[in-house]
């Protein structure tokens, strides 16, 4: 089978993410929701443990934990703007995803492996959304990691946190693209 694809290559090298609060309805549907995270749940994942696992955030969810935030920010004493901009990642986002980080007991597996297999089900997620069309965003931020938000807010165990939640929408503007990194300074070639 040849997998050589001229035209995914080319998708790689252009990729853009898209701004979240330049996002609006509508938002992809549940269908096509379901096909993205079949396309991200191929992403490499040693010891076939899937150590990671996905809830889908609709428009109430996303109201509730918005408000939340206000509320554990608050309690955080988190800077006003800063607060501000998280919680608009919940009020403002058509549809997001996240991405549960999820280890799974290994002998074998390390952690660290199964938390860079979650990153890498991210960037699967964010790149299917784009190439389908969708304007998508990985985003985190301090809810990603406060234990009490992923307790109350969803529910997750001690031992999980979120890999980034995917804010999911129709694109208002294409944003210009951004300095990328100079990788002929970031690489080194090991000859012997």
């Amino acid at each position: 089978m040849d997998l050589k694809s001229p035209e995914t290559l080319d998708f790689l090298l252009r990729r853009r993410s898209r701004p979240a609060k330049t996002l609006t309805g509508p938002a992809p549907d549940a269908e096509t929701v379901k096909t993205l995270i079949t396309a991200a749940a191929r992403t490499p994942d040693h010891g076939k443990l899937e150590p990671w696992r996905f809830l889908v955030l609709e428009r109430a969810a996303l109201d509730r934990l918005a408000a939340l935030a206000q509320t554990r920010g608050e309690a955080l004493n988190h800077d006003p703007d800063k607060l501000a901009k998280i919680i608009a990642m919940f009020a403002d986002a058509p549809l997001a995803v996240a991405v549960i980080s999820s280890p799974k007991p290994s002998e074998k597996i390390p952690e660290m492996e199964q938390t860079l297999s979650a990153g890498a089900v991210c960037l699967a997620l964010l790149n299917a959304a784009l190439a389908s069309g969708w304007g998508a965003n990985w985003l985190t931020g301090w809810t990603a990691f406060d234990r009490p938000f992923l307790t109350e807010g969803l529910a997750l165990e001690a031992h999980e946190f979120v890999a980034g939640f995917i804010v999911l929408g129709t694109e208002t503007a294409t944003p210009p693209d951004r300095p990328r990194p100079d990788t002929e300074a970031l690489t080194t070639w090991v000859t012997a």
